[in-house]
């Protein structure tokens, strides 16, 4: 199975191929941890990407190859979660992705180690997020968040969730626990 996801300027493909991928830019970033593939790559314009250089950061960070993936949850045909943790190091990813229904999902980060904190980096779909309406509209938030914390996530209408979770190795000065 081969998919390519990374497409940001989702309205433009309207044009090229008149007719427009049901997601969110969000969603894009989130199916490179939903979908395995032993080669990933950035499929749209240079242009697109420097035009969303705070987005395309998740495409740069995300891993290429995992130790352990753990499905948080799923319905087939609806919505899934997955966690997954990058080959040799203690960086997880996660990526959340729904169906054309908008959803609230709780991403419990019960698979993180006990004790320890880690910077969680949200890229999530904007409040008026919506795959067919405002396909580009997103947020990128970052919190302390440990092994006890539970993840409210707002999936768009064909949206989703793109997360890094990293230990902490640096000073946290300015970055809220998660609540």
């Amino acid at each position: 199975m081969d998919f390519t996801p990374g497409i940001l300027k989702v309205k433009d493909y309207t044009v090229l191929l008149n007719k427009q991928v049901h997601t969110t830019l969000v969603k894009q970033l989130a199916l490179y941890v939903v979908l395995y593939s032993p080669i990933q790559m950035a499929a749209d314009l240079p242009e697109n990407y420097e035009k969303y250089a705070d987005a395309f950061q998740f495409i740069k960070d995300v891993g290429v190859d995992w130790d352990d993936t753990k499905i948080i949850q799923a319905e087939p045909g609806e919505y899934i979660t997955t966690a997954r943790k990058e080959k040799g190091t203690e960086n997880w990813f996660v990526g959340a992705v729904t169906n054309q229904d908008g959803r609230d999902e709780v991403a419990p980060l019960d698979f993180l180690n006990k004790g320890q904190k880690y910077i969680a980096t949200i890229y999530a779909d904007g409040a008026d997020a919506d795959w067919d309406k405002n396909p580009e509209s997103y947020k990128i938030t970052s919190y302390l968040v440990d092994s006890d914390t539970k993840l409210k996530l707002k999936l768009a209408p064909g949206g989703g969730a793109a997360i890094s979770i990293k230990p902490v190795s640096e000073d946290t000065k300015g970055i809220e626990k998660y609540k």
